[in-house]
């Protein structure tokens, strides 16, 4: 488990991406919605132009309607024709606003559909060293906090951005074309918010960075010790005060970093506030002087100071949205460095699928480590040959590389040398759909999801019948269990199932397999934790299951696999011995041993597995 200590030297060592590029991937997301970008592009630029009329009319309101140097009577009809005017254009303004708040939602949310489902698709396809590398509260605080809080700048920021440089650049013309000395004046303090703007977005991403990567420590945390087997450790080993002790401490730390980023720029925000509120008090007094030297028309003045919230608010949006763009591309980094990761296991070009799969499995000089770089060989050199509806069994100490050979049968891993065929084909040559399609495999630990029977039986097969669901609950020994249950195949089975016993959650997953039928199944053995009564149960299943099947099994009872047809004794890596049962008891190796050793531990157990083992001798 990462501490902050570890984190932050991690912050440390990485260098801080540039901009630009991370800028121009933001960008090319809004590529496929460009129909609704133009459509915006549109509306902001018709609004922009329909917001400075309101001055223009106000000008004319001033000098040419009203009593004054010009007209000592006023033109009340003309008034009444600006006045029109003037309330049309606030109206078309107020139309276009509201279609554009529309369309950047829209776009908003389809960029953020997008991101998201790319972000879930390309995970999905990561192998399974990553996610055994990688902790799961971390990932999912990526593909749900982070993408969550980068929303508003996706939907936000673009239509922003676009909208107040159109206004901030039309409202400027306007204000040239009325009085140009007067415009200079108005705009001349602007530059100096620039260069603070961009600090505070760099401390401030600085900052979102260290935020989520404590939020993303808090996620993990609870992810652990909020489940039912975190929940269960925790309470067994009576370690609540200290898990409470650690999830205060590292919400302590986001509370700190959320505030300190609340008020980073917070003196930079109060000072435009400040400037923008103060700018038509000195327009006025510059314009006012210019009035009284004859050098400017009172409406020119009053347009202008009118024209100045349509400048200095866009123009104070635009440096908020900069501040908030630099803040939130620490999210957008950590976002697309997961969609820049390679996927280990991949089709290569050209991938073959398997038709009328016959299921001989073989090892050719197989070796394997879990490291990247080839440390530390899990697997040296193993080789053996299944062949076609035959039964092998994988046995040997813990850690001698059974679990290892079965994870490589489906491509969970792909082997560093050597390689494994199905049907004579390299796995790396198959497609992996098709490799799945073949294979099934039942877990020591199955996973069930919180879902019902019904649903948990279907993701083998989404389109089985309910008559085949019930055929293969009956086949794994778990139709009654199931009808006795509060809802029959509708019931809740809970998180990971644990409202099931270990015995019911196992039949349920071989009927799931059943309900696959797969040419090829691969078998980590559960009964080791049953008891005898439970284990005959899972026992027929397993024979319903493995009928005609090519069949890799991992025994853990020895007492289990008498009549395979070939037995493969594994230790530290490497095949020590092959053969039948009764082959490997003459030969008096590693099996033997392992075979004494078990029935010395387990005397009741070993009549039966002597008569097993004398009526595998018979056949």
């Amino acid at each position: 488990m990462m501490n902050r200590g570890a984190r932050i030297e991690q912050r440390r060592a990485r260098p801080q991406e540039p901009v630009g590029p991370t800028l121009r991937r933001i960008a090319r997301l809004h590529r496929s919605h460009w129909l609704s970008v133009a459509a915006l592009l549109v509306v902001v630029i018709t609004s922009s132009i329909v917001g400075v009329g309101p001055s223009l009319v106000l000008q004319h309101i001033v000098d040419d309607a009203l009593p004054g140097v010009a007209h000592s009577g006023g033109d009340p009809s003309l008034l009444n024709v600006l006045i029109i005017i003037f309330i049309a254009l606030v109206v078309v303004g107020a139309v276009a606003g509201v279609l554009q708040t529309f369309l950047s939602n829209v776009i908003g949310q389809g960029v953020m559909y997008d991101l998201r489902a790319r972000l879930y698709r390309h995970l999905t396809h990561m192998s399974l060293r990553w996610f055994t590398a990688n902790r799961t509260g971390e990932v999912l605080s990526r593909v749900s906090n982070d993408v969550a809080a980068v929303q508003g700048v996706v939907t936000d920021s673009f239509s922003g951005i676009i909208g107040n440089l159109i206004t901030v650049g039309s409202t400027f013309v306007v204000m040239l074309m009325l009085d140009w000395r007067l415009a200079c004046f108005s705009v001349v303090f602007l530059p100096f918010f620039l260069i603070p703007a961009r600090r505070v977005g760099n401390v401030q991403r600085e900052l979102y960075l260290r935020t989520q990567e404590e939020v993303a420590a808090l996620n993990s945390q609870m992810q652990e010790t909020l489940s039912v087997s975190g929940a269960l450790l925790v309470k067994t080993f009576g370690r609540e005060h200290h898990e409470i002790a650690r999830f205060e401490d590292t919400a302590s730390e986001v509370r700190r970093l959320s505030i300190r980023r609340a008020m980073v720029g917070r003196w930079f925000m109060f000072s435009m506030g400040i400037f923008s509120a103060l700018a038509p008090a000195v327009v006025y007094w510059y314009g006012g002087h210019r009035v009284i030297d004859d050098a400017a028309s009172l409406g020119t003045v009053v347009a202008s100071a009118s024209l100045l919230t349509r400048l200095y608010g866009p123009a104070s949006q635009l440096l908020n949205l900069n501040v908030t763009v630099l803040s939130s591309l620490a999210l957008f980094e950590r976002i697309f460095d997961y969609l820049d990761l390679e996927h280990e296991i991949a089709d290569r070009p050209r991938a073959i699928t398997l038709d009328d799969v016959r299921g001989a499995v073989s090892f050719e000089d197989v070796s394997f480590s879990y490291h990247r770089d080839g440390r530390r060989l899990a697997l040296e050199h193993v080789s053996f040959d299944v062949p076609a509806g035959k039964f092998a069994a994988l046995v040997g100490h813990s850690g001698a590389g059974k679990t290892t050979c079965a994870y490589l049968v489906p491509r969970l891993y792909d082997v560093t040398s050597g390689r494994i065929t199905v049907d004579g084909h390299d796995l790396r040559d198959i497609a992996l759909e098709s490799l799945t399609a073949a294979i099934g495999m039942v877990n020591q630990e199955p996973f069930l999801f919180h879902d019902s029977v019904r649903m948990n039986l279907r993701y083998a097969r989404p389109d089985a019948t309910d008559e085949e669901l019930e055929a293969a609950a009956q086949a794994a020994n778990i139709h009654d269990v199931i009808m006795q249950l509060p809802f029959g195949y509708d019931t809740i089975v809970g998180e990971r199932g644990y409202r099931l016993s270990g015995g019911e959650k196992q039949r349920v997953a071989i009927a799931r397999a059943i309900l696959k039928d797969p040419s090829i199944l691969v078998l980590d053995e559960a009964t080791s934790s049953v008891d005898t009564h439970t284990e005959r149960q899972i026992q027929d299943a397993l024979e319903r299951l493995t009928k005609g099947r090519t069949v890799i099994a991992i025994a853990h009872r020895l007492s289990t696999i008498l009549k395979a047809d070939v037995i493969v004794v594994l230790d530290h890596g490497r095949v020590v011995e092959q053969g039948t049962h009764a082959e490997l008891l003459a030969r008096d190796g590693v099996y033997a041993s392992l075979y004494r050793q078990q029935f010395a531990d387990e005397p009741e157990a070993e009549p039966s597995a002597v008569d097993d083992e004398a009526a595998a001798a018979a056949v």
